[in-house]
């Protein structure tokens, strides 16, 4: 495949990730819902699992100290329930309120009216290949980095003109 043509698979792959989100984003709005914010109640409520907030952070690729304030605004909001983990107590796990529990079959019947929406004119086939592809991509992405790589050579700490110790103090010792 030409050089040219692979170019745009990133963009592309990012820009359709991006429209969907935002296209969802727009209909989850009367519900008072950021995208932040129903992407977590999406998650906690497909996994099905106690994830504690380093999980999430992971699985939704951000930093934990975004989620954690995140987590604050919608635990203040009834949205969410922060709970010490059994195993841990330094840990939080966090499980949907009962705020989100009256609103999540609304935010996955969005979301799956949206999936059926764009996916409708595509044949089956055609998607199943796509995922698998898509699937294959990503494993290889998560996959420990095999590939050997240059060494990097040390730094070489290049003498200073100024007849110091290196660290741009002239002849003067640290005290």
């Amino acid at each position: 495949m030409a050089s040219a043509h692979l170019d745009r698979f990133g963009p592309l792959l990012h820009g359709v990730a991006r429209a969907w989100r935002l296209k969802l984003d727009q209909r989850l709005k009367p519900l008072g819902l950021s995208q932040a914010k129903w992407r977590t109640l999406l998650h906690l409520y497909r996994t099905q699992a106690d994830l504690t907030q380093s999980e999430i952070a992971s699985h939704l690729g951000i930093e934990e100290p975004t989620l954690v304030s995140l987590l604050h605004r919608l635990e203040r909001a009834g949205w969410v329930a922060r709970k010490t983990a059994p195993h841990d107590r330094r840990c939080k796990t966090v499980h949907l309120g009962a705020r989100a529990q009256d609103a999540i079959e609304q935010i996955n019947d969005t979301a799956v009216n949206l999936r059926e929406e764009l996916l409708s004119d595509i044949p089956p086939s055609e998607l199943t290949h796509c995922m698998d592809v898509l699937e294959r991509i990503k494993r290889k992405a998560e996959a420990v980095d095999t590939i050997s790589r240059p060494k990097q050579q040390p730094a070489r700490v290049r003498p200073s003109n100024n007849g110091g110790n290196g660290n741009g103090a002239g002849s003067r010792r640290p005290r």
